[in-house]
C-alpha cells in the first residue's frame, strides 16, 4: 500500500479545517503534517485535532517555507487577497497545491499562479467544489453524452440566501470591494467556472447588470441602533443578529457560519462578539459596498447562450439550472435531474442524492469530498488530469468573472480574453 499523502495547511479557518477533515476520515489517503495559522486559538485547535507537535503549528507560512519542502501538497486557505504570494513560494518549492477560490482577485495575479505551478510541474486544483459533486457529474455526462442534443441556452440562478448575504457580503469578510473583491469573484465565480464546465467551453463575450440595492442606510428603519443587541425593532427585523446567531448557538451548532463569528461557544462569548464584532452591527449601518443582486449574460463561441442571476433575497436553498437542447430539456436543483425528451414527450427523473446539501456548512452536496478526493489521487498517482480545476480551466473561468464585472461597472458588452 503506498505512503499516504503528507499535506501542510495555510489557513485554518472553517475552509481550511474543511479540506484537512479529509485527512481524519482517511488517514490511509492523506495526513497533515503541519499547520499555519495566525490566530493562537484556531492554530492549537487544529492542531490538537491533527496530532501535531508544538513545532508543527506555526503562526506564518513563511516559518514553512523556511525549513524546505515537508509535505507532498499543501493546501492554500487563506483570505482571497492573500493567495498569490504564498502559492507563488509553494510552487517553487515543489508543493502541489491545493487554492480555495478564488485563486486570485486580478488577471495578473491568476496569471502568475498559472506560470508558477506550469514552471514548477506541481499541481494545481483551485477549490471549485461544485465541479465536484455527484450531480454535476450526472448532469455533465448527459449533457455530453448528447442526452438533449446540442445545448442552445441555459438559464442558472444562484440564490445566496438573505441570511448568508447578510453575513459574509454585508457583515463579513466579504462587504468591501477594496478590501476583498467583487461579488461577483467572491461569491459567484463558482457559478460562471460551473457553466463553463457544464457548456464545455467558456463565455466568448458577456455583459452584466447588478448594484447594491437593500442594505444602505436609506433603507435603515426607523428608530434602529447600529447593533442588534441594543435595538429596539429588531423583533420586526429579517436580518437580526442575535436571534440568527443566538440560535444557532442554543442548537449546539459550531459550524460555518457561527464558527467565524466565535472561537468560544458560549453565550458570554456571542454576547460579545455582537457588541463589538463586525457581525453585530445593523446591516443598514454596515461600511458594506458589493452587490446584492446581479445578472450576467453570456454568449460562447459554439453559439450558444446562457443567463446567471445571483440574488440575496432569498431563502438558502440550492442552485437552479434549466438547460435548453435541441432535442430535449433538463432542470435541477442540486440533487433532482429532470429530461424531458422532445421526440417521445417522457420525463426522466434522476435523484443524484448528494452528500449533504449546497452549503458550505454542508459540504457543498459532495463537492468538498469530491474535490479532496481528486487532489490527493492526482497527487499520489502524480496525474493532473484527475483534478477537473486545474490552472488553465480556472483561469478562463477567472477571465470571464473578470470580464463580467468589467461589463457591469462600464455598461458594455466586453470580450473574454
Amino acid at each position: 500500500m503506498p505512503d499516504a499523502t503528507t499535506l501542510l495547511v495555510v489557513g485554518a479557518g472553517d475552509r481550511g479545517n474543511r479540506h484537512a477533515r479529509y485527512a481524519l476520515h482517511h488517514p490511509d489517503r492523506a495526513r497533515v503534517v503541519a499547520v499555519a495559522e495566525p490566530l493562537h486559538v484556531r492554530r492549537e485547535r487544529f492542531a490538537v485535532e491533527h496530532g501535531l507537535a508544538a513545532d508543527a503549528a506555526v503562526a506564518d507560512w513563511r516559518q514553512i517555507v523556511e525549513r524546505g519542502r515537508i509535505a507532498d501538497a499543501v493546501l492554500l486557505c487563506t483570505l482571497d487577497r492573500d493567495h498569490l504570494e504564498p502559492a507563488l513560494a509553494f510552487a517553487a518549492q515543489g508543493y502541489h497545491i491545493m487554492l480555495e477560490k478564488p485563486m486570485a482577485l486580478d488577471e495578473e495575479s491568476c496569471r502568475a499562479i498559472v506560470d508558477a505551478v506550469e514552471r514548477a510541474g506541481v499541481i494545481l486544483a483551485v477549490g471549485h467544489v461544485l465541479r465536484y459533486t455527484p450531480y454535476t457529474r450526472v448532469l455533465k455526462r448527459l449533457v455530453d453524452a448528447g442526452r438533449i442534443g446540442d445545448v442552445i441556452s441555459v438559464q442558472h440562478l444562484e440564490p445566496v440566501g438573505h441570511w448568508h448575504q447578510a453575513h459574509s457580503y454585508v457583515r463579513g469578510n466579504w462587504r468591501r470591494t477594496d478590501e476583498s473583491t467583487s461579488m461577483l469573484m467572491a461569491k459567484s465565480c463558482h457559478d460562471l467556472d460551473w457553466l463553463q464546465h457544464i457548456v464545455g467551453e467558456p463565455p466568448a463575450r458577456v455583459s452584466s447588470f447588478g448594484r447594491l440595492s437593500h442594505f444602505t442606510p436609506a433603507n435603515r428603519p426607523q428608530d434602529a441602533a447600529d447593533r442588534c443587541v441594543e435595538c429596539p425593532v429588531r423583533g420586526e427585523c429579517a436580518f437580526d443578529a442575535v436571534r440568527f446567531y443566538g440560535d444557532r448557538l442554543a442548537a449546539g451548532d459550531k459550524g460555518w457560519p457561527l464558527s467565524v463569528v466565535l472561537d468560544d461557544f458560549t453565550g458570554p462569548a456571542l454576547d460579545a462578539a455582537l457588541r463589538t464584532g463586525p457581525y453585530g452591527r445593523c446591516v443598514y449601518a454596515c461600511d458594506n459596498d458589493v452587490v446584492d443582486h446581479q445578472v450576467v449574460a453570456m454568449e460562447f463561441a459554439g453559439g450558444a447562450t446562457a443567463t446567471f442571476t445571483m440574488t440575496g433575497f432569498t431563502e438558502m436553498a440550492n442552485r437552479r439550472t434549466q438547460i435548453f437542447g435541441t432535442r430535449g430539456e433538463i432542470r435541477g436543483d442540486g440533487r433532482m435531474l429532470q429530461i424531458h425528451d422532445f421526440r417521445t414527450g417522457d420525463t426522466e427523473e434522476i435523484d443524484t442524492r448528494p452528500a449533504g446539501d449546497m452549503s458550505a456548512s454542508g459540504g457543498h452536496g459532495g463537492g468538498d469530498e469530491g474535490l479532496m478526493e481528486a487532489f490527493v489521487a492526482a497527487v499520489a498517482a502524480e496525474d493532473p488530469s484527475l483534478v477537473s480545476s486545474g490552472p488553465r480551466e480556472s483561469l478562463l473561468s477567472h477571465l470571464s468573472v473578470l470580464a463580467a464585472e468589467r461589463a457591469r461597472e462600464t455598461g458594455t458588452v466586453v470580450e473574454v480574453s
